[in-house]
């Protein structure tokens, strides 16, 4: 094994490591790890020793590493995690959120033609090469931002030929640029005019799209949305239950504005319920008892000018929370994960801990990826480095502070 394969990067000012803190419930600032003038020894994609560089330089000079050398006082994080988005999408819905701003509902926007199915309209003319090259610039723009794994859903094709070919336009980009993407097929997002009702378009899907999902290889995760204007709970709950019979992960889009979707996704084990805006303490209690991650998405909330999820009462119950930005072209198109959560964690009175806790090692949970989320031994060396020498700094300016260092599996992007 060539000693040269081994990289040293740093000296960084303050390395929060996230590690070895809770999955659920509060956390305080005071159990942040923290290591001040921190190296981070990297070989083959992953940590090996993260400790005082003085050390490590001293390693890596009797073993002839090379070393990355951080020349200004920066702070160093676990990349961010995005574990909930639909980046994979054609057109604007910049009329819908026009009508919003004017008094209109989500809901009345849906009802009279505009919404998720104007959107599929445009995504469906869209071909496979035109959506590839909007996801890219969507990528290029979180990994900037750094966002350095970012699960996307399909859903805006709803019939066969268009759902796997926004499912295959995700897969390719993921493979040509660094920002790692988590597929979800999400055919579930809409009944579509071509079927009369959802229990009906739910069994085509089951029976003609997730087969063939599953032999390309194309997802692992299957989403569904359960809502007045889209699936019921009784048609989700048989849906779900049948894709996880064909070996699907489950995640579910869950009381956005009325409950019961939350229910579900306890039923079911699901490893999220997403959204929550509506959720109580009833809600709460089951999510916690079934073992499911709240996945909150400030974005949405922002773009439709609602409440914020309840992520304080969550983590207070024990809950384990995410944040994602749930960015869309309708409800939520900002799409800025760092300012959504400090916008968050102010209105909810989240802690520095909870806050970076859910985007990075919490927002890994929720997609059952146990290998990134904290810099530990083993870990992907996925890092993002911000400069400043005090890591309260970053979120103090609410997302305005953005990463000046980008690495993904140890390689600076």
């Amino acid at each position: 094994m060539a000693k040269a394969s081994f990289l040293l990067i740093g000296p960084f000012a303050q390395a929060v490591t996230m590690a070895g803190l809770s999955l659920n419930g509060p956390l305080l600032d005071e159990a942040l790890p923290i290591v001040e003038q921190a190296g981070v020894l990297v070989h083959d994609g992953k940590i090996v020793k993260l400790e005082a560089f003085a050390h490590l330089l001293k390693e890596a000079e009797e073993q002839l590493y090379s070393v990355q050398w951080i020349e200004e006082p920066m702070v160093l994080l676990p990349g961010l995690i995005d574990a909930h988005t639909h980046l994979c999408f054609a057109g604007s819905r910049a009329k819908d959120y026009a009508l919003r701003i004017a008094g209109k509902t989500y809901l009345e926007i849906a009802r009279s033609g505009g919404g998720i199915l104007d959107t599929v309209r445009k995504t469906r003319k869209a071909s496979q090469a035109e959506l590839e090259q909007s996801l890219l610039q969507r990528c290029q723009r979180h990994l900037q931002e750094g966002v350095t794994t970012c699960e996307v859903k399909s859903g805006y094709g709803l019939t066969l030929d268009d759902e796997l070919k926004m499912l295959r336009a995700i897969q390719n980009v993921s493979q040509q640029q660094p920002l790692e993407l988590v597929p979800t097929c999400l055919a579930a997002h809409m009944v579509p005019p071509e079927f009369e009702d959802g229990a009906t378009y739910l069994k085509h899907v089951v029976e003609i799209l997730l087969p063939q999902v599953k032999a390309e290889g194309l997802a692992n995760r299957v989403d569904i949305f359960i809502e007045d204007t889209a699936f019921d709970e009784a048609d989700a709950l048989s849906y779900l239950k049948d894709a996880q019979d064909l070996g699907f992960d489950i995640t579910v889009h869950a009381d956005q504005f009325s409950t019961g979707g939350s229910e579900v996704a306890a039923r079911v084990h699901a490893a999220s319920a997403d959204h929550l805006e509506a959720s109580g303490e009833e809600e709460i209690d089951i999510m916690k008892e079934a073992g499911v991650v709240a996945t909150v998405l400030p974005g949405a909330s922002v773009g439709l000018g609602m409440h914020y999820a309840p992520a304080r009462k969550m983590l207070d119950a024990g809950l384990c929370v995410a944040i994602a930005t749930d960015w869309n072209p309708g409800s939520a198109p900002m799409g800025d994960l760092l300012l959504q959560a400090a916008l968050l964690s102010a209105a909810q009175k989240l802690t520095m801990a909870e806050t970076w806790a859910g985007i990075t090692f919490r927002a890994a949970h929720a997609l059952r990826l146990s290998d990134r989320g904290t810099l530990a031994t083993g870990q992907l060396a996925d890092m993002i480095a911000f400069n400043t020498d005090d890591y309260q700094e970053i979120l103090y300016v609410q997302g305005k502070l953005k990463p000046s260092k980008v690495w993904k599996k140890g390689i600076l992007v």
